[in-house]
């Protein structure tokens, strides 16, 4: 598993309808991309849970290398950058992984349950970020991070990964529902839910 994010930063008058738009027009393209865990379309708006800025900042989970690399090096990044400028892309290495309510059986936002309900997409989403001192062993940093996993009723699913270039370690999460307020982290709302092959990533350790 591959955890990628870009953060693209927008004026603080910018009409954030202008995304809404795009991601209702464009979020279906993903739907059914080969390799793909799921994409998170997250943004943060001026003003709304204390965020100081807009923000348009999709996070991946990415089953296969080479869907990622398809998607880099496809039409969908080199759109995105032709509107807004290429963005700095942040990778890391997935380390493990928890599904949540709502998080397997289903292959896309809006899609039916595996009991023919629809299935409720999650709505909210939170990423802490860590830098690992060079005192820490990396391999406790991950052990705790996957154990401290929340097992929150809300939950839709939550990864951990590590940017060994950095030693820089990620939890990421999604929700239904307003985000629990002791989980720290970014706080974003999630515009739409791509997750052609989410139910193929198995949960738990990733080595």
């Amino acid at each position: 598993m591959h955890a990628m994010q870009y953060e693209i930063t927008l004026p603080a008058d910018y009409d954030m309808g202008i995304i809404r738009k795009r991601v209702a027009e464009k979020g279906h393209l993903l739907d059914a991309h080969p390799g793909l865990g799921l994409k998170a379309y997250l943004v943060r708006e001026r003003v709304r849970q204390g965020s100081p800025v807009n923000q348009y900042a999709p996070f991946y989970l990415w089953r296969t290398a080479e869907g990622m690399n398809g998607f880099l090096w496809g039409p969908g990044f080199h759109g995105l950058s032709a509107d807004f400028g290429r963005p700095t892309v942040h990778h890391w290495l997935g380390a493990g992984l928890a599904h949540g309510t709502g998080a397997a059986g289903t292959k896309a936002a809006g899609a039916e349950s595996a009991a023919g309900e629809p299935a409720e997409p999650p709505t909210t989403a939170t990423r802490e970020t860590v830098r690992l001192p060079e005192s820490a062993d990396p391999a406790e940093a991950v052990e705790r991070a996957l154990a401290g996993l929340p097992a929150h009723p809300g939950l839709h699913t939550a990864a951990v990964a590590v940017d060994p270039s950095r030693w820089e370690l990620v939890r990421f999460a999604l929700w239904h529902g307003p985000a629990p307020e002791e989980v720290p982290g970014v706080r974003y709302r999630v515009l739409h839910l791509s997750r052609p092959e989410l139910d193929r990533l198995p949960a738990g350790r990733h080595w």
